[in-house]
């Protein structure tokens, strides 16, 4: 394995590729040289950590990214130049990459957390039981595996090193990162999703620390070696979290949250074990605003939902209710924090969207419609002849020709998808037209309700509210939703998806629940918000949904935030599974009649099928580690079913 040990800075002028000058990291076998930045402004922590990757991964130069549009331009002219981006003349700085086909979504499998004690990151599963739950290696299989995967895998490939805030440069509730990848796709996308550049390394000179990111496709080139147009080693993915020294590290995956690690590695992986230590919460949640009839108070909500469960489409909302208006402060991830008031603030960390595209219409989401066709990486989507995208579900006619994700030719006879099921958007925030004003608030957006939900068809009414908070921390727990095409899951199996965080726990999901239910003890000092289980996804016998969904969803919104109100008691009845609307209390009007009796009914045979069902769970899958104010929770539920 090469060592570099004589590391050393050359100050000679070198020719650039923007024409700028450029220092040599010059080691025993051959020079680094620094095609873009200046080394000498990086701080010291930064060129510290930067040396050793550099000595482990050998690259051929580094490139030290600014953010700056310039920059931005010449990268993008490179992979177009190298066929991995394909200009959409159809619109404003938009592209298309397409990725291998073994490289298209999370692979949780290969998903880790490594922590010196197996329990601190993931739950002991029972006996002969396949833990669903996160998965864990030790940090000595990891340092082993790490020496076996990354030397010289960088060779003959440029090392981009990605300076990056989650949140507001500088913000009380922000965090900051640097990743170093062989990827200028990475690279790229990471300047759509977060804050970049020189001033996220001033803020990193003054902190001294920071989250490390290490990335490589792992797909060494030798000299004269062509390249593939979508570098990639799925064979050996790994992605690796040490909660305990803020790094991570990810190998073979050119895509996605496996590569894109200020999103799920960052954001909620290394963001929620940061959040357990610190007393906040880094979750799975679109943030959304809204502002009622004849009010000029704006409220806000999070909604925790499944990946491709509908949160974009809720967060980017077109109310049909008159008079009410949404704003959108984030659409994937929130962090929260309560303040010196007893309010819960949320940020949005990100500075972008990574969205689903197939099912993303002007009928589902107009304003993300509106948010997409300007300085946008589209990933596995299909081509149309006039140079713009077209995805399953964008428009009710399909083309008559399309080049399909894969670069074949497409028809609508064609038996196969024109885009991938996973395929995405990666457009700036700031593209949206119901960004809200307060989006990047270092202070935060004040918190009125918690939502929870996931695609159920059978049993689960349109929404419900928790009876108290530990009531709610356990409707959290209990989230079920039928698998996304975000994961490599196949079919429609209902899975667990606890807080839709199941892929994204950065510590032992029991502790995870502790920290929750550890609020609610604090209930006399904090103002905390209220719970709620929503179901958008209920069939009717016939295969039927019995909502309309969309627009419509801000009738269940609009009674939610009556119930935030402490006056609005008379609009709510309890049942067995938590506050439903009263009758009548929930406004259908303009709407073509409406089955709320099927919509909010609690089949009896149903919920004693769940109550075991959950118990299973919990005992298989989280045992000791779970709390037992859960344990009461779930026997609790039980009780209240047997009287239906």
């Amino acid at each position: 394995m090469p060592i570099i040990n004589d590391l050393t800075i050359s100050h000679e002028t070198q020719p650039t590729v923007f024409g700028r000058s450029s220092v040599e990291l010059k080691s025993s076998e051959a020079p680094v040289v620094v095609v873009n930045g200046n080394w000498n402004a990086l701080p010291a922590c930064v060129q510290s950590w930067t040396r050793k990757q550099i000595e482990l991964c050998q690259p051929d130069a580094l490139h030290i990214m600014d953010g700056s549009v310039e920059e931005d331009r010449r990268l993008k002219a490179q992979l177009v130049d190298a066929g991995i981006l394909i200009p959409l003349s159809k619109y404003d700085n938009c592209f298309l990459a397409r990725t291998d086909p073994k490289d298209v979504a999370r692979v949780e499998s290969r998903t880790v957390i490594s922590t010196p004690n197996k329990l601190d990151a993931i739950p002991q599963a029972a006996e002969g039981v396949q833990g669903t739950l996160g998965h864990w290696m030790s940090p000595q299989d990891l340092d082993e595996k790490m020496a076996e995967l990354f030397p010289r895998c960088m060779k003959g490939r440029t090392m981009y090193l990605v300076p990056y805030s989650m949140g507001p440069i500088g913000g009380p509730l922000s965090k900051n990162g640097v990743e170093l990848t062989d990827s200028a796709y990475v690279a790229i996308s990471m300047r759509v999703m977060t804050r970049i550049g020189r001033a996220v390394l001033d803020v990193i000179r003054q902190q001294g620390t920071f989250v490390k990111c290490l990335h490589s496709v792992g797909k060494p080139l030798a000299e004269g070696e062509p390249d593939v147009a979508w570098p990639c080693c799925p064979q050996k993915v790994l992605i690796a979290h040490r909660p305990e020294t803020q790094d991570i590290v990810s190998f073979g995956s050119g895509y996605g949250g496996n590569s894109l690690l200020g999103k799920k590695c960052f954001a909620l992986r290394i963001g929620s074990a940061l959040a357990a230590k610190e007393g906040w919460l880094a979750e799975h949640m679109l943030i959304m605003g809204l502002s009622r009839p004849g009010s000029t108070e704006k409220k806000y909500v999070c909604a925790a939902f499944p990946s491709a469960c509908g949160k974009t489409n809720l967060a980017m909302l077109r109310p049909t209710l008159d008079g009410y208006e949404t704003t959108c402060v984030g659409d994937d991830i929130a962090w929260l924090r309560f303040d010196s008031n007893g309010d819960l603030r949320a940020i949005n960390p990100e500075n972008g969207f990574f969205g689903v595209a197939p099912g993303t219409s002007d009928a589902s989401n107009p304003v993300a419609m509106k948010s997409i066709f300007k300085n946008t990486v589209f990933t596995n989507v299909a081509l149309t002849d006039d140079g713009g995208v077209w995805w399953e579900g964008m428009t009710d006619e399909k083309p008559d020709h399309l080049v399909d994700w894969l670069g074949n030719d497409w028809t609508p006879e064609s038996k196969t998808p024109a885009a991938h099921p996973n395929s995405r958007f990666c457009a700036p925030a700031d593209n949206c037209p119901i960004l809200d004003d307060a989006w990047e608030d270092p202070k935060g957006v004040k918190v009125e309700a918690i939502l929870f939900g996931g695609r159920r068809p059978e049993g689960v009414p349109l929404v419900y509210q928790a009876l108290n908070w530990e009531h709610g921390v356990f409707m959290g727990a209990s989230v079920k939703s039928e698998a996304t095409a975000a994961a490599e899951h196949k079919g429609k199996m209902v899975m667990h998806d606890p807080f839709s965080m199941r892929p994204f726990f950065g510590y032992n999901f029991g502790d995870y629940l502790q920290h929750w239910l550890s609020f609610g003890k604090k209930a006399d000092e904090l103002n905390l918000p209220k719970m709620f289980m929503v179901n958008w996804f209920r069939k009717s016998d016939e295969g039927k949904f019995l909502w309309p969904g969309f627009g419509d969803n801000i009738r269940v919104l609009d009674w939610i935030l009556r119930r935030c109100d402490d006056e609005e008691t008379n609009i709510a009845e309890v049942s067995p599974v938590g506050f439903v609307p009263a009758s009548g209390a929930l406004r259908l009007d303009g709407l073509k009649k409406v089955d709320t009796e099927q919509l909010f009914s609690i089949p009896k045979a149903f919920w004693e099928d769940e109550v075991k069902e959950l118990r299973h769970y919990f005992e298989t899958q989280v045992g000791d580690s779970l709390p037992q104010e859960i344990r009461t929770q779930l026997e609790q539920l039980k009780e209240r079913i047997e009287r239906i």
